[in-house]
């Protein structure tokens, strides 16, 4: 009979895939080959559905743990029969039923379970996942044996009626709005108004609002660098701040004191090739342009320098640019003298591996990536008249490649070779009437050198070496 099996405690393994159940057998319907358990465990974890369904074809075995009914009376080895019977069925190859009892019309079985583990068949693996969702897993791997529980700590008050809803209105109502606001400094109404800002006799502290200064900001100061002769071209950074231009003498005589502290010529050259590399290689594309996946599309740049400082200055770019990956080429033509600065400079080039030229005739015909022009002198300016640097400007404004300028010229002269952008040292010089975007750069000279020469300085460079400069 059914019922004879109602109240026992059994052990249900239902192979890898579904693990191990144990429970209270609360059905069994023989015509269907179902048995149910109520307060299930899977894989020594509670199961949250008060009842769970097993069809007798994903009953791998299936042992009682304790047997309720009169059945396993003592003396008559009933009870241990009908366990080996169960244990046999179920591990029959065949078939795969367990052949469960008889249960009569009027059994408790009758009644519709509320889940029905069936297993999918071998070609659908999605049914398999969807029966699996029916039930949380454990942290009992590959349906091995259940863990043991301790009964006193979670055997206990589970049985709890999770289906009722939660009263928000009313829980809601217990929140006293006024008296909170109130706390908070407000005058107690509901139209979010609660900030006030310490009226003339209010003896609450002032409140503020989530987007209000709490502190006092000090008004700001755009004009942070003052020079001696005032009145100049002046200049403004991308937040506003100041920026004077000075005279070529003034700024030859703040190079010189730099040297006195400890700024050196090679020093200084350095710090500028750094810093107009840096700027080509953002003007070339950076990081866009310059990968090792583009190696077909490297970008050319060609350097005029002349026999003085300032070419020196764009040997060291060439340097770094070459470094960098950048195809280089450096016109410089052979001269009978030459700047002791600018052959070190290209002593250090020559170990880049790139190429370096004396013609003009050996420059390219096509246009190139970037023209950087390093061949104003501010001591020599006659140096325009002469012929290998007209020829040298005469192609830079024909090759249609955009231009860059390191540390041109001052004065309103019209200029050899129109650039685009101008790349200024330290503080900018009177620059005459021109098209091009300013920058400045920043080649490490101290606040106390500035000080000597009598120019209130402080930095506006911030968190950038090179930033541009714009007229007011």
């Amino acid at each position: 009979m059914a019922t004879d099996w109602l109240g026992s405690v059994v052990s249900i393994n239902c192979g890898l895939t579904l693990g191990i159940y144990q429970g209270e057998v609360s059905s069994v319907d023989h015509s269907c080959q179902t048995i149910s358990l109520k307060q299930p465990y899977h894989n020594g974890v509670r199961c949250p559905l008060p009842e769970v369904t097993f069809s007798a074809v994903d009953i791998k075995e299936l042992k009682f743990l304790d047997i309720h009914n009169t059945v396993n009376k003592p003396g008559t080895g009933q009870g241990a029969a009908t366990e080996s019977s169960f244990n046999a069925s179920a591990r029959r190859g065949q078939s795969n039923k367990v052949a469960l009892p008889h249960v009569p019309n009027n059994s408790q079985s009758t009644t519709a379970p509320i889940t029905i583990l069936r297993r999918a068949p071998a070609a659908s693996s999605n049914s398999r996942g969807a029966t699996q969702a029916t039930q949380k897993k454990s942290g009992a791997r590959n349906g091995g044996p259940a863990r043991t529980r301790d009964d006193e700590c979670f055997g206990a008050g589970t049985d709890e009626n999770m289906d009722a809803d939660f009263d928000f209105e009313g829980n809601l109502a217990l929140f006293d709005k006024a008296a909170v606001f109130s706390q908070m400094g407000g005058a107690g109404s509901h139209s979010g108004r609660a900030q006030h800002h310490g009226a003339p006799g209010d003896p609450r502290p002032a409140s503020y609002r989530h987007d209000e200064n709490i502190l006092e900001a000090k008004p700001v100061v755009y004009r942070q660098i003052t020079v001696p002769q005032p009145g100049g071209q002046e200049f403004c950074t991308d937040s506003g701040l100041v920026v004077p231009s000075v005279p070529y003498e003034l700024h030859k005589r703040l190079l010189a004191a730099a040297e006195r502290w400890g700024l050196s010529l090679e020093r200084r050259l350095e710090t500028t090739g750094v810093c107009s590399s840096q700027m080509a290689l953002t003007l070339l594309g950076g990081p866009n342009r310059l990968t090792p996946k583009n190696v077909h599309q490297k970008p050319t740049v060609v350097l005029l320098c002349g026999p003085h400082i300032q070419g020196a200055q764009g040997v060291s770019c060439a340097r770094h640019l070459a470094n960098h990956g950048v195809e280089v080429i450096l016109f410089l033509p052979n001269f009978v003298k030459m700047q002791e600065s600018v052959t070190s400079e290209v002593q250090l080039y020559s170990g880049t591996g790139s190429k370096q030229v004396a013609s003009v005739k050996d420059l390219p015909t096509s246009p190139v990536d970037l023209v950087i022009n390093c061949l104003d002198c501010h001591e020599n300016p006659l140096l325009r008249e002469q012929s290998w640097y007209q020829s040298a400007a005469d192609w830079a404004n024909q090759n249609r490649a955009p231009v860059l300028s390191i540390d041109p010229m001052v004065g309103s002269q019209h200029r050899s070779v129109e650039a685009k952008w101008i790349l200024s040292l330290g503080l900018p010089l009177p620059l005459a009437e021109t098209d091009s975007r300013v920058y400045l750069c920043d080649i490490g000279i101290p606040k106390m050198v500035f000080q000597e020469v009598g120019i209130r300085y402080h930095s506006p460079f911030g968190c950038k070496f090179v930033i541009p400069l714009h007229t007011p």
